[in-house]
């Protein structure tokens, strides 16, 4: 993963640990262990989850940019249904809490997209690719290489 990739990676899933741990901590003095527990694992669902989407988007817009925007889609339909299928399969678990799950879910998600939001706007990713220098000499003293 190259270094830009890695450091938004990071820069989204820093916070989004914090704000799971956070949760966790309320959870667990609210409801008790059960919602801790149920904290902890929204976290570590919403961090791979978006994690590997990240991951994903990356990789298809380096090798098929022009699938880009289809994948992403693709990739928020595949998500959300694989969350349905978390969710079906913990239904009438008694392992966590599943109100504590829900909102710690809800709480970050929205940790993630605003991070990763603002990781996309602090960095400095090229859209154009500028000239060389010696592209633009030899074109102006009109030899090739």
């Amino acid at each position: 993963m190259p270094s830009n990739d890695a450091r938004i990676l990071a820069q989204a899933a820093v916070p989004t640990a914090a704000v799971g741990a956070v949760a966790a901590l309320v959870s667990g003095l609210t409801v008790g262990g059960k919602g801790a527990v149920g904290a902890v694992v929204a976290t570590v669902v919403v961090v791979l989850f978006m994690g590997i989407g990240l991951y994903v988007l990356q990789r298809t817009a380096k090798s098929l940019p022009h699938l880009f925007q289809a994948m992403g889609l693709m990739l928020y339909a595949a998500q959300i249904l694989l969350l349905f299928v978390f969710l079906a399969v913990f239904k009438n678990t008694t392992l966590f809490h599943p109100k504590a799950f829900a909102i710690t879910l809800v709480a970050g998600t929205l940790a993630w997209i605003a991070a990763q939001t603002r990781a996309h706007m602090k960095s400095k990713i090229l859209y154009v690719e500028p000239e060389s220098t010696t592209d633009a000499k030899s074109e102006k003293s009109g030899h090739s290489s």
